[in-house]
C-alpha cells in the first residue's frame, strides 16, 4: 500500500514538471541565458577554470618545504662474518625511525615562473569560456532568429492558402453564373494544391528550426515552444557609419585577442624556464631520527624505548647541483621556446588579420542586407498593385488563370524575399553587435 502512494505521488510531481516545462515560452533572452547556463562546452570551460585554480594552488606550493615521516623494519637471517674468517649463525632485528625536511633556497627562479604560468593559464582559461559563450550566444540568436523567419513565412503561406481556397470558390461561383470556362476550376484546383505543398514544406521547415534549436539548448523537442517576440521592420538606424570603431574595439576587447597576447606573455615565461636548466638548485634539508637493534648473539642489549632514546640524532645538509652538461637538453629546450614565442607573435597577427576580415565581410554583409530589405520592400509594393491589377482583369475576363497564377506566384516570392531580406539583416547586425560587446538579446 506504501508503495503504491508513493509511485502514485511520484508519477503526480512527474506529470506536473513535465507540464510545467511543456507550458514554458523560451524568449530570446531565455533561449540564450540558459545556453550559457547549461551547455556541456560551457560547463567544461568553467572546470577548465577549476583545474588551473588547482594547479595555482600546488605551484605555491613549491615555495613551501616538503616533510615526511619515514619508518622501516629489517630482519636478518643467516651466517655472518663478524670478524675476519668467524662466521656466526645470527638473526637480527633493526628499526630505524625518521622525520625529514627539505626546502629549496634556489632552483633558477622555477618555481617562481610555474606560478606565473599557472595564473597565465587560468586567465587563458577564463578568455577562452568567454570566447564560448559568445560563440553559443551567436548560435542561439541566429537558430532563435531561423524559428522567427520560419513562423513568419509559415504565415504567409498560410494566407496564401486561405486566398487560394476563397478564389476556388469565387471562381466556382462564377462559373456557375457562366461568366468563366470551366477549366478554370481546375486552374484553381491546381493552384490551391500547389498551396498545400508549400504549406506542408513550410510547416516542417518551421519544425526543423525547432528542433534545430532545442538541440542547441539540450532541451527535448517534444513540447518545446518559442515565445514569438514581434521583429518589426528594421530601419538603417542599426546600420553603423564606420567600421574601424568596430574593429578598434574588437582589437582591444575580444577574447581570441586576449588570448593570442596572454600566449605571448606564457611563451616568454617559457623561455625563463628554459634557462632554468643552466643555474644551479640549492636546497637545504634538516632530519631527525633514531634506530633500534637486536640480534641473537648479544644478551645484554637496552630495551627498545632505551635503545630509541640513546640513539636518536640530528642532521643537517645543504645540497648544491651545478649543471656542466646535460647533453644539450637545456640549450634544446631554450632554442624551441624561442620557436614558441615566435609562433606565439605570429598567432597573435594571424587572429588579428582574421578579425578583421571577419568584422568587415560582416560590415559589408550588413549594408548589402539592407540594401536589399529596402529593394525587397519597393518590390513588394509593386507586385501587390500588379496582382491588385491582375485580378480586376481576371475578374473581368480579359486575363487568363495561368497569367493572374504567374502575378500571384511573383507576389507569394516578393513576399518571401521580403522576410528573408528582413532577418538576415537583422542578423547581420547582430554579428555587427557581437563585435562591439553589444548584448545580443536587446
Amino acid at each position: 500500500m506504501n508503495r503504491n502512494i508513493v509511485t502514485t505521488v511520484l508519477l503526480t510531481i512527474f506529470i506536473s514538471i513535465s507540464g510545467f516545462a511543456q507550458d514554458k515560452k523560451w524568449s530570446l533572452k531565455g533561449c540564450v541565458n540558459y545556453a550559457l547556463e547549461n551547455n556541456i562546452t560551457v560547463k567544461k570551460g568553467a572546470n577548465a577554470i577549476r583545474s588551473t585554480e588547482y594547479d595555482i594552488k600546488a605551484a605555491k606550493g613549491n615555495f613551501l618545504p616538503t616533510v615526511s615521516a619515514n619508518a622501516s623494519q629489517n630482519l636478518g637471517l643467516g651466517n655472518q662474518e663478524l670478524f675476519d674468517g668467524q662466521f656466526v649463525d645470527r638473526t637480527s632485528h633493526s628499526t630505524n625511525l625518521s622525520i625529514s625536511a627539505r626546502q629549496t633556497i634556489f632552483n633558477g627562479f622555477r618555481n617562481t615562473n610555474l606560478s606565473k604560468q599557472a595564473q597565465i593559464n587560468n586567465e587563458l582559461n577564463q578568455m577562452e569560456l568567454e570566447r564560448i559563450k559568445d560563440d553559443i550566444s551567436l548560435n542561439v540568436v541566429n537558430a532563435y532568429l531561423n524559428v522567427l523567419f520560419n513562423k513568419e513565412n509559415l504565415e504567409t503561406v498560410q494566407a496564401q492558402l486561405g486566398f487560394s481556397t476563397e478564389q476556388l470558390e469565387r471562381v466556382k461561383k462564377l462559373v456557375d453564373a457562366g461568366v468563366q470556362p470551366r477549366a478554370n476550376i481546375y486552374d484553381a484546383e491546381a493552384t490551391k494544391s500547389s498551396d498545400e505543398q508549400n504549406l506542408t514544406i513550410a510547416e516542417n521547415n518551421f519544425d526543423l528550426a525547432l528542433l534545430s534549436l532545442s538541440q542547441l539548448l539540450q532541451l527535448p523537442y517534444e513540447g518545446f515552444q518559442v515565445d514569438f517576440e514581434e521583429v518589426e521592420n528594421p530601419s538603417s538606424a542599426l546600420l553603423y557609419n564606420d567600421v574601424n570603431q568596430i574593429l578598434d574595439y574588437a582589437y582591444q576587447n575580444r577574447p581570441e585577442v586576449k588570448v593570442a597576447e596572454k600566449n605571448i606573455e606564457n611563451s616568454e615565461i617559457g623561455i625563463e624556464l628554459a634557462k632554468s636548466g643552466f643555474l644551479p638548485d640549492v636546497s637545504f634539508g634538516y632530519s631527525f631520527g633514531s634506530n633500534v637493534f637486536f640480534s641473537n648473539i648479544a644478551q645484554d642489549e637496552e630495551t627498545f624505548f632505551n635503545q630509541l632514546n640513546d640513539q636518536k640524532a640530528h642532521s643537517f645538509n645543504l645540497n648544491i647541483a651545478i649543471p656542466i652538461f646535460s647533453g644539450y637538453d637545456n640549450k634544446t629546450n631554450v632554442a624551441k621556446s624561442k620557436i614558441q614565442q615566435e609562433n606565439s607573435l605570429l598567432d597573435l597577427e594571424q587572429t588579428k588579420l582574421n578579425l578583421e576580415s571577419n568584422v568587415q565581410r560582416a560590415f559589408t554583409d550588413a549594408k548589402a542586407a539592407y540594401k536589399t530589405f529596402e529593394a525587397s520592400k519597393k518590390s513588394l509594393e509593386a507586385q501587390k498593385l500588379a496582382f491588385s491589377n491582375a485580378q480586376e482583369r481576371y475578374n473581368m475576363g480579359a486575363l487568363n488563370a495561368f497569367d493572374l497564377e504567374q502575378t500571384r506566384i511573383q507576389l507569394i516570392n516578393a513576399k518571401s524575399n521580403l522576410t528573408t531580406a528582413k532577418y538576415d539583416f537583422v542578423f547581420k547586425t547582430k554579428v555587427l553587435d557581437f563585435y562591439l560587446g553589444k548584448p545580443l538579446t536587446d
